[in-house]
């Protein structure tokens, strides 16, 4: 074959795969409206470093949206409340730091990155710790189980600080980690690669736990959700699945501890068992949506924008000058907590979730005459009829039932 037709058919492969690769994207991503504003979202995402926004902070928020997908692979998935979950979070860390400390410089001597080497094997030591930690968990159920995995993070927090383990854990002042680019010192690039970094952590994570939900062991996890009972009925073992959830759920809230000892702190305490790490991923994923991939991602992010700056740059400044700078976090965990109580009662499904349901509902097929620039005023008409239906209902008497006549 002469290299010109050699150049011929390698085009003619190429403009294959591209012509697939747009059908296919046409066909699953931009005839789906939530999965196009997804698609919108990442594409904003990706652009952002030339914006001159504060990086540090959309990476803080990646490594916690990790997170908040792994209580919410357990929790949304198969209705397994967990209250403790920090205690993964912060053993990841603490296992990539210990490995760090003791083996990092022997290590560097073979020529491989420690942080590499330290993570994969602090990830593979929370897989084993997460079963160890989920058999006996797992055989309470509901708000007993909260209280479980609450305890062992509150124990985890105690001898973390335990002054016969100090040697080990440093007690308060923690172990420190060297962080990912600190070779590139404070410049603007390395805020840059950590942030594309956390984004490809969080991008992937996503994709893993997304193919999770929506295999066979995923559909066994909703199954356990909706009815447990039935689903032993069917001879499903449920304590296996409890488990196999308890222990992914466990592994990737490991990798956001390792990625956040790494990349933000450079530095591992007790600290991190407390129950307000705990509690923060709960925050996001019912501020986006529980159940949902997108959820706890958006949740996270909306969280970290008010946090920074609506609090950040404007309470913050107030409070200080006022002379309240030691309340502001419980100013902002109380407003948070006001926020929650609001969305449970308004929007019970999230913020994202409620907005994905309004695109699908636009997306349903109608009539000709309901198409072009009258369809969203016929769907918000519908909307308030539906709304004023809903309020009417409750004041209309209900007929009295007619009363058989006896047969004398």
């Amino acid at each position: 074959m002469q290299v010109k037709d050699r150049l011929t058919y390698s085009m003619l492969m190429v403009k294959g795969y591209l012509t697939r690769a747009y059908s296919s994207f046409m066909s699953h991503v931009f005839d789906v409206p939530p999965r196009l504003l997804a698609f919108l979202c990442l594409l904003i995402m990706l652009v952002l470093p030339v914006s001159g926004i504060d990086l540090r902070t959309l990476t803080f928020a990646s490594v916690l949206a990790i997170l908040a997908l792994s209580w919410d692979l357990l929790v949304g998935r198969t209705g397994q409340v967990s209250l403790g979950h920090a205690f993964f979070f912060t053993i990841g860390a603490y296992c990539s730091a210990l490995l760090n400390k003791f083996y990092g410089p022997s290590i560097a001597q073979i020529g491989i990155p420690a942080h590499i080497i330290t993570i994969i094997v602090a990830l593979a030591i929370s897989v084993p710790i997460a079963m160890a930690v989920g058999l006996p968990a797992l055989r309470v159920k509901g708000p007993y189980l909260g209280v479980v995995t609450l305890a062992i993070s509150l124990m985890a927090y105690y001898f973390g600080n335990w002054v016969y383990l100090r040697d080990i854990t440093g007690g308060s002042s923690g172990i420190p980690v060297p962080f990912f680019f600190d070779y590139l010192g404070g410049s603007s690039v390395r805020n840059i690669l950590e942030f594309y970094f956390a984004l490809a952590i969080l991008f992937f994570s996503a994709i893993i736990i997304y193919k999770i939900a929506t295999s066979k062991t995923g559909i066994v996890f909703i199954s356990i959700l909706d009815n447990e009972l039935a689903s032993k009925a069917c001879g499903i073992n449920v304590i296996k699945y409890k488990l196999i959830a308890f222990t992914i759920s466990g592994f990737f809230a490991s990798l956001a501890g390792c990625i956040y000892a790494y990349l933000l702190i450079g530095r591992v305490t007790p600290l991190s068992f407390f129950t307000t790490n705990s509690f923060l991923p709960i925050t996001f994923t019912f501020l986006g949506g529980l159940g949902t991939i997108y959820g706890p991602i958006a949740g996270t992010f909306i969280y970290k924008f008010i946090e920074s700056y609506a609090f950040r740059d404007y309470i913050k400044p107030i409070m200080t000058s006022g002379g309240f700078a030691s309340q502001y976090d419980h100013l902002i965990n109380a407003v948070f907590a006001i926020i929650i109580i609001v969305m449970i009662v308004k929007w019970p499904r999230g913020i994202a979730r409620t907005i994905v349901d309004k695109l699908n509902d636009l997306a349903k097929p109608r009539g000709i005459e309901e198409r072009g620039p009258r369809i969203w005023k016929k769907y918000k008409k519908e909307q308030k009829e539906g709304r004023f239906r809903k309020i009417f209902s409750k004041f209309k008497k209900k007929p009295k039932e007619k009363e058989s006549e006896v047969e004398t």
